[in-house]
């Protein structure tokens, strides 16, 4: 059974390649904008790599090239930055994926598995979890959650046009594991985050608003998941979250830290101007995620996929923790080390720069 992993050597991606390595009988294919070296070790040996920018022109008939074959398709490619260059995000996010769909019905694949997200639900409640019913029209504001509506709008359509394609999305929570430490906080925090404090298990200061209530899942359940729906039968959407939430009472509590009441607006007005600064490398967009996403029922992946989570998300997030404060990595883009990072005046330079980066 041959299966190709598109976004093969980010965080999700990584840990898939890990999860199938327990399956017989499987031949994998990755795809990446930047290989893996011939150095890079498990779970990155014994794939056949193919490098591809999805959002190129004519990435659509390289990928169907690539696609024959295949038994299944599982598309995990995501672009997080360059934050200030929308178009460049829209190119890799909405018109990559539309190439991903476009090579699969080509090369006549039975299966596409997608990566959606939380990101793709409409404001909904933070005190009761929604189902897959809940609308995926994404949040106002968020350019991250626009684009993830946007991609499920053409997964609609290509399970109308292609009843006999079996279509998969799965949504999952924030998603952590500690060889993602690197990463994350490359795109999320930027380089002047003070991570190192993490070591001691501290956080002294935790911003609270009674929406920041957020779901979060380990890597390895993520994969878990995506597996089962790679090698089942299922058809549809998939929410995929752990216990407990996780809110700013809980985070502080287990690390030892005080909680700050912040109105949203402060919340807002406090990401996008360091943003325009560029002292850190995410907009205000994902503060309207984090504020207005729903929390999710995970029954359906327990029920129809046989799903479970392994790892609850308070355990994934001190996992997390510790793997920013180490700085955590594999030896494979976009998870290796930056090069850039290590040394204070490079880093500053970097934190000057538009945000940069490619996660897969």
């Amino acid at each position: 059974m041959r299966i190709v992993i598109v976004g093969a050597s980010g965080n999700v991606g990584t840990a898939v390649l890990r999860r199938l390595r327990q399956e017989s009988g499987l031949e994998l294919a990755g795809v990446a904008r930047r290989l893996p070296g011939p150095d890079a070790g498990e779970p990155y040996e014994r794939v056949e790599w193919h490098s591809c920018d999805v959002g190129a022109p004519g990435a659509a008939e390289k990928l169907a090239a690539i696609f024959a074959g295949a038994r299944a398709v599982l598309h995990l490619a995501w672009q997080i930055q360059p934050s200030h260059d929308q178009r460049t995000l829209h190119r890799t996010n909405v018109d990559g994926s539309r190439a991903v769909i476009d090579a699969v019905v080509r090369a006549d694949v039975p299966a596409l598995v997608c990566a959606s997200s939380v990101g793709t639900y409409a404001p909904g409640p933070k005190d009761h979890p929604v189902s897959e019913r809940w609308p995926a029209t994404g949040v106002p504001g968020s350019s991250y959650s626009r684009d993830k509506a946007e991609v499920e709008a053409l997964l609609d359509m290509v399970e109308r046009e292609h009843p006999e394609l079996r279509v998969v999305r799965l949504r999952p929570g924030l998603t952590f594991q500690r060889d993602a430490g690197t990463e994350i906080t490359r795109y999320f925090l930027g380089p002047l985050a003070p991570v190192r404090l993490l070591r001691y298990g501290r956080i002294p200061l935790v911003p609270t608003n009674r929406r920041l209530r957020m779901q979060a899942v380990h890597a390895d359940d993520v994969a878990d998941a995506y597996v089962k729906a790679l090698l089942g039968e299922a058809r549809g959407a998939f929410n995929i979250a752990a216990d407990p939430v996780l809110t700013p009472e809980l985070v502080a509590r287990h690390f030892h830290g005080w909680t700050v009441p912040v109105a949203a607006p402060v919340l807002r007005v406090a990401a996008a101007l360091t943003w325009r600064a560029r002292l850190q490398p995410v907009d205000a967009g994902w503060v309207e995620l984090g504020l207005n996403a729903p929390l999710m029922s995970s029954e359906r992946a327990e029920t129809e996929l046989g799903w479970t989570p392994r790892i609850d998300a308070l355990t994934a997030l001190k996992e997390l923790f510790a793997g920013m404060a180490d700085t955590a990595h594999t030896a494979a883009p976009p998870m290796s080390a930056d090069p850039d990072l290590p040394g204070r005046p490079a880093a500053l330079r970097k934190a000057r720069t538009p945000g940069h980066g490619n996660p897969y």
